[in-house]
């Protein structure tokens, strides 16, 4: 027992000397005064609710946001039809009134484009994308609302495992299914920040929280948008938030291919979890390290902006931090 315990003890303490000092190079991350040229370029993102497309918000509600989203520069919007059924169906009765949306949107903001927002857990016992014949009736489900509409297609699945090879058969049937002309994008898991670091937390958590560098160009040479989910990194202070977003900013320009456009998520919603600190993850400290990380590139990057997250759940503050932080940062 004391042989048990002595070594439990080393396995303790060796993994908190790995935590501090990967904490320690994280945080280092996050310092620095980006370029002034690491700010918008007027092509940015942002996911919308649900209440769009069964017709609990209306020209009211447009009328608000309208303007948001002309000053934020966001040229692409991810508006939620969902979610599939654990088969792969995409109910056609969870969207009402989407094309009556579409008419109404395109009407006040005509230059943005709209993709339709599908997703769903692939956990065991619920959808599997490993299975063909799910796949399948994802694949039927988004030529349903392209053909309704939308401009496009941005699957978000989550938890979604490095390398798997399910995701990756989807996309490929999608994109022979689609009109040459209609957006494929995705919502993408944070790469591995540090190597070595996914396998210890995949032995206890159970499932990736990374994705590996490899796995992540794989499926965006498959996508014309990637959209990076840098937020809910459980990272417990702004410093060390700042860290990880500035890393992954890195991380994502050196992986994505130039030709696809890339999106840095910011949080804007209230939910605090075991995975995210409300207090560390804001959209300043997001925006500020956004911009930290693409500054180390020699010069802008073309298709590169960033995903707020999201419309329903944004306060005027958020709003507010997005808009001088990353738009209007250049005239500081």
């Amino acid at each position: 027992m004391k042989w048990f315990l002595q070594r439990l003890f080393a396995a303790v303490a060796a993994i908190v000397v790995v935590a501090v000092g990967a904490g320690l190079v994280i945080r280092a991350q996050y310092s620095g005064d980006p370029e002034p040229w690491a700010v918008s370029d007027g092509t940015n993102a942002l996911w919308m609710g649900h209440a769009w497309v069964d017709g609990r918000a209306g020209d009211a509600e447009l009328a608000e946001l309208a303007p948001r989203i002309t000053a934020g520069q966001i040229s692409d919007v991810y508006v939620h039809v969902g979610p599939l059924e654990y088969d792969g169906t995409l109910d056609p009765a969870l969207r009402p009134e989407a094309e009556e949306f579409l008419d109404r949107f395109r009407a006040a903001l005509p230059d943005v484009r709209v993709s339709a927002w599908v997703g769903q857990r692939v956990e065991p016992g619920q959808l599997d994308l490993g299975d063909e014949e799910t796949r399948a009736r994802v694949v039927e489900g988004v030529q349903d609302v392209v053909a309704a509409g939308f401009d496009g297609v941005h699957y978000n699945f989550e938890p979604a495992p490095d390398r798997g090879e399910g995701l990756l058969s989807l996309l490929d049937a999608t994109r022979e299914a689609l009109p040459e002309d209609a957006l494929m994008s995705a919502a993408v898991p944070q790469i591995e920040p540090l190597a070595g670091v996914s396998f210890p937390i995949r032995l206890f958590a159970g499932k990736d929280k990374y994705w590996s560098t490899l796995y992540l160009e794989q499926v965006a040479e498959k996508l014309d948008q990637v959209a990076v989910m840098s937020y809910d990194t459980a990272m417990p202070m702004e410093g060390l938030y700042g860290g990880f977003v500035a890393r992954q900013t890195r991380l994502a320009l050196d992986t994505v291919p130039e030709d696809v456009q890339l999106f840095m998520g910011v949080p804007a919603y209230p939910d605090e979890h075991a995975t995210r600190d409300a207090d560390a993850e804001t959209p300043a400290t997001a925006v500020q390290a956004i911009r930290v990380g693409l500054s180390d590139a020699a010069e802008r990057r073309e298709r590169f902006g960033t995903a707020l997250y999201a419309e329903h759940s944004a306060t005027e503050a958020d709003w507010a931090a997005y808009q001088e932080g990353w738009v209007d940062a250049r005239e500081e």
